[in-house]
């Protein structure tokens, strides 16, 4: 636990769940975990949002997480973080005994969907979770899915937990991220889970994020914060500019279809599928994307060339 609470930081990657004819498709799966493996990040969060979670059988579930820790083994061993959720305290207790001898790291749980406990509520379902769980916990805060919001009160007690080592912050509440960032224990980390605010979380005092974003244009991300750890501002500045757009365009349609279907169309996945209820992106979405796509890999050939002049 000591060690994570160390590598809670930087750029994490929340990875999408290749599909191909309704099965999990594992070559694409490895494909993925070889490719992010061998760039600047720092840790990958399997079977959440992005993931899918909610689409996968726990059979599909273990797979999963045997896959990519076998494929991850093979280069640089990252740590992971798997995703799990639900309104029945005692079946997600269950399911975390269940996944207690996973080869994982840690796990993200999000606050109870559609039942809306109270504070209280909130805090002894995260407490009961911790005490049980084998691996460390970390809080998702994000209201706008699950109806409720974890403030930072009950945050505050559950972060002195043993066994609570972080938040994926997701409140969409800048005053309420900064009061948190200000309040918290040294040894509890907060990754914003806000794309669009990637760059303003960071000069707020956040330890770094959990983007799926960063499935594109990853050493860019990982830039933005070594930049801003080191101090350069300026620099963390433009290169987050270079990528503001960008995310935009992401999330113009629901996550991760417009994800997906880029990783399609530059060969990193078979596969654009989705699972119901999630759809593909539209044909004038796909056709934007397609247009950003040649237009980042001309730009990025062009560089290479001046750079080998």
């Amino acid at each position: 636990m000591t060690d994570l609470r160390t590598r809670l930081q930087g750029l994490w990657l929340p990875l999408v769940t290749p599909f191909r004819d309704n099965e999990l498709d594992e070559a694409s799966l490895r494909r993925l975990v070889a490719h992010y493996a061998a760039l600047p990040v720092d840790g990958l969060v399997l079977a959440a949002t992005t993931g899918e979670s909610l689409t996968l059988t726990s059979g599909e579930t273990e797979r999963l997480v045997f896959t990519v820790r076998d494929e991850a083994g093979r280069g640089r061993n990252l740590p992971l973080c798997l995703g799990r959720s639900g309104s029945n305290t005692r079946a997600l207790l269950e399911t975390l005994a269940r996944t207690a001898a996973w080869p994982i790291d840690a796990y993200l749980i999000s606050c109870p969907y559609y039942s809306r406990p109270s504070q209280r509520g909130l805090e002894l379902h995260f407490g009961a979770l911790a005490d049980h769980a084998e691996h460390p916990v970390m809080l998702y805060n994000i209201p706008y899915r699950t109806g409720v919001n974890l403030g930072n009160e009950a945050m505050l007690r559950l972060a002195g937990h043993r066994n609570i080592v972080g938040l994926k912050d997701c409140s969409d509440i800048r005053d309420q991220s900064r009061d948190l960032l200000r309040r918290r224990p040294d040894d509890f980390a907060v990754l914003t889970g806000e794309d669009a605010r990637y760059h303003e979380a960071l000069v707020d005092g956040a330890d770094g994020g959990i983007l799926a974003s960063a499935h594109i244009e990853t050493e860019t991300f990982a830039n933005v914060w070594k930049l801003h750890e080191a101090g350069d501002h300026n620099a963390a500045l433009a290169r987050w500019r270079s990528v503001e757009e960008l995310v935009r365009l992401l999330f113009s349609e629901p996550s991760p279809a417009p994800i997906k279907h880029w990783l399609w169309r530059t060969g990193l996945i078979e596969s654009a599928e989705l699972r119901l209820p999630m759809t593909e992106v539209s044909a004038e979405l796909a056709t934007r994307l397609d247009r950003e796509i040649e237009q980042r890999t001309k730009a990025s050939k062009n560089a290479s060339l001046v750079n080998a002049r």
